[in-house]
């Protein structure tokens, strides 16, 4: 079937197909989702395609990060995902990378919230509980430490034989101070404008996430997978650094972006919103801090560098209700379930993108998948413009092309379809495609100055613009190569 950005209703695919790894040569990514994997819908515009049946995957898989459960300590992993035929746009995930939450079934998806157990459900001990008895065991040990310390001290000063002294260190609040361009420094000043998310839904379900404050009017920035099960009729709370919860609301949510913006209902006075850097400024081997509640532990620091820029990500949020597109920044440091809608932050303490995704080796049984070095975060220039939108009218706006191109990844490009979603045409009349001379069977090749090898790369390059931006597009056909300017369409909302 066929798959767009525009805003035709889909229908669904015989399989989901993984998506390659990063322009300008992206590098081949996992063959295809596990065999459990959903259907996929057609994706309604800019950049639809016509689904191709995937084959297994071989290589290591993404997994989608979904919001640590609420019950502690064990985390259970996100509800399996439900076919998306008649779900019309979003498609569910191609087989690629996941969200900062929990991963399903070794296959790629977002990761919206796991599922919480309820009161009388028995618990068991899962990955989150290891988290946890570990935690515990090392303030215990430490404890014992001290006290053998303090014994060995006092017997060396009781010995008249030694002669010798023993030398405390100074514990005056000033040895806590750090230099504010070093990493202590920068998490000192972030973490009280980093909040930890519960999002419960109206059955009780529901899972953890990551925040940070966007204005001083109690603007949340986030994931729209971390809050997606709380949006319509649940119960949604922001927990900042120092304890304090506050009751929060959705602004508006975008699924195709993956960005939400949560507004407290009565926040506090002070509110000091992170510094916002510019991601297209940011280079390969930046350094990098992220902020983030993994498997719950809220307030937690992890640090490394950028890996990789503009790496085409895609991935759903479990349910196969929506998919998300974004050409994404890489980085190495450690991110996990529950570390979804925190900050990515430069080393000057600027956020420079919203943690979102992990890759992943996969899972089985109940396990959630954990960090292996590969997370993905939404470029903060992209999420900003996105946040802007949605406090201004609440709904989303998705700069469109106006074809539908296929999913498969092997085709050397975005192949456009010969039929659209619902049996529409593959090419809208009148659509900024069709006014520059594209036409069904065009193999789109080139974004500008960005190499395409698939729909989902095209999605994700074309979702960095807005509405009106002028674009060139490079395309083949009958074994010619061509190029055209194209004027971006839009799109208003997710269905």
């Amino acid at each position: 079937m066929s798959t767009e950005n525009e805003g035709n209703e889909g229908t669904a695919a015989e399989a989901a197909p993984s998506v390659p790894s990063a322009p300008p040569v992206p590098a081949d990514a996992p063959q295809g989702p596990p065999e459990s994997a959903p259907a996929v819908p057609t994706y309604p515009d800019a950049t639809a395609t016509q689904q191709q049946p995937a084959a297994s995957a071989q290589d290591p898989e993404t997994a989608p990060m979904a919001p640590v459960p609420a019950a502690a300590p064990q985390y259970a992993p996100p509800p399996a995902p439900q076919s998306a035929a008649d779900a019309g746009w979003p498609p569910p995930p191609p087989a690629v990378p996941a969200y900062a939450h929990g991963a399903q079934g070794g296959g790629p998806a977002w990761g919206p919230p796991g599922q919480q157990h309820t009161a009388d459900a028995p618990r068991k001990r899962g990955a989150g509980g290891l988290v946890a008895a570990v935690v515990v065991a090392a303030l215990v040990a430490g404890g014992v430490g001290g006290a053998l310390g303090f014994w060995a001290a006092d017997s060396n000063n009781g010995s008249d034989a030694s002669g010798s002294t023993t030398v405390s260190a100074s514990g005056t609040p000033q040895d806590l101070k750090r230099d504010p361009g070093t990493v202590a420094g920068v998490a000192a000043k972030a973490l009280p404008s980093v909040v930890t998310i519960d999002a419960q839904s109206g059955d009780g379900e529901g899972g953890t996430g990551t925040g940070f404050v966007y204005d001083k009017e109690g603007h949340i920035l986030t994931n729209n997978h971390v809050v997606a099960s709380a949006a319509d009729s649940g119960q949604l709370t922001a927990t900042f650094s120092n304890g304090k919860k506050y009751d929060a609301e959705v602004v508006g949510r975008a699924q195709g972006y993956d960005v939400a913006v949560l507004k407290l209902k009565n926040p506090p006075q002070g509110l000091t919103p992170l510094p916002l850097g510019n991601s297209d400024q940011v280079a390969v081997g930046d350094s990098t801090i992220a902020i983030g509640a993994p498997f719950g532990l809220s307030n937690t620091v992890t640090t490394g560098i950028i890996s990789a820029k503009n790496r085409p990500v895609a991935s759903g949020d479990g349910s196969g209700g929506s998919n998300s597109y974004m050409s994404a920044l890489q980085t190495d440091a450690s991110i996990n379930p529950g570390n979804s809608g925190g900050p990515l932050l430069s080393a000057g303490g600027a956020v420079i993108g919203i943690n979102s995704a992990i890759q992943s080796t996969g899972s089985t049984g109940q396990s959630q998948a954990g960090s292996i070095g590969l997370g993905f975060a939404i470029p903060i220039n992209q999420a900003k413009n996105v946040a802007q939108q949605l406090i201004k009218t609440g709904q989303p706006v998705y700069p469109v092309i106006g074809a539908t191109v296929t999913m498969d990844e092997k085709t050397g490009g975005a192949v456009i379809s010969d039929q659209g979603a619902g049996g529409t045409e593959a090419v809208s009349k009148d659509g900024p495609a069709a006014r520059a001379g594209l036409r069904a069977g065009d193999v789109i090749t080139k974004f500008n100055d960005t190499v395409v090898d698939s729909g989902p790369t095209l999605i994700g390059e074309i979702w960095t613009h807005k509405p009106g931006d002028k674009v060139e597009l490079t395309y083949k056909r009958d074994g010619k190569t061509s190029t055209v300017e194209v004027t971006l369409g839009e799109r208003k909302g997710d269905s």
